[in-house]
């Protein structure tokens, strides 16, 4: 299982604390290069607008009219001026507003991420620190929080949702980039050459053990159980008392 050792901001290189360890779900598995290749594509076409659009003949305004008559002047008969080889005409077999989307298999989202991250994890460029300190926004503290942990290049930092400060004091650092933890994605991550995470926003794997996958089909079925149960012994209360009125109704 890979570990990082947890860099804190109180040294002016940052001092370093107590490694942890990374889950080998995310961080440890062998880089799957097609299926980030498939994943980073469909994400940049799902970015294109698609909005070129051209007119056909059927839509251009005008040439309601015929423009000479069907014979006798020599030319080639005409319908109409909006013809696309006229000028001013429609455009024959022109480009139309279309979505360039694709479609991708969730697991594949998923192995391409961890195939991205676990690749950044092997070049060592996955940094971890305790916090981040900023009580305030203060984009001077965050330039200088940069520097004490020593990254150069671009950098990924992955925050929380709640994390306002963190979000002002990064977003005018020129070569950082900021992320969510539930928005990490396998191009983000490429993009960027370090990848920074704190101890509380460290991405975990899916449940390993049998109970752990079991527990949540199983729970439904206990519930539905005890409510069965429960209506069972409702009724048979129900009839005790019903019971009694009858003999106490015959005594009298």
């Amino acid at each position: 299982m890979p570990s990082v050792t947890v860099q804190t901001l109180s040294a002016k290189k940052g001092a370093k604390s107590a490694s942890v360890e990374l889950d080998a779900e995310v961080f440890g598995v062998q880089p799957n290069v097609p299926v980030m290749h498939q994943v980073v594509t469909a994400q940049l076409a799902h970015r294109r607008a698609g909005t070129q659009s051209t007119k056909t003949r059927a839509e251009v305004s005008g040439g309601g009219k015929k423009p000479f008559k069907q014979k006798g002047t020599g030319n080639a008969r005409q319908g109409s001026t909006r013809a696309p080889h006229f000028s001013g005409g429609g455009v024959a077999l022109g480009p139309k507003p279309r979505k360039y989307s694709q479609k991708t298999p969730k697991k594949m989202i998923k192995l391409a991420l961890r195939s991205a991250l676990s690749d950044r994890a092997n070049e060592g460029k996955i940094v971890v620190i305790d916090s981040w300190g900023l009580d305030a926004p203060s984009t001077k503290s965050a330039a200088a929080a940069i520097s004490t942990l020593g990254l150069t290049g671009s950098v990924l930092v992955v925050h929380g949702r709640e994390d306002i400060a963190t979000i002002k004091s990064f977003r005018n650092l020129p070569n950082v980039q900021l992320i969510e933890v539930g928005e990490l994605n396998a191009y983000d991550v490429l993009c960027n050459e370090t990848i920074v995470f704190t101890k509380d926003n460290l991405p975990s794997g899916t449940p390993t053990s049998a109970a752990e996958v079991a527990a949540p089909a199983e729970a439904p079925k206990a519930a539905k159980a005890a409510k069965a149960a429960a209506a069972d012994e409702t009724v048979a209360a129900d009839e005790t008392v019903a019971a009694d009125e009858t003999e106490e109704t015959e005594e009298s």
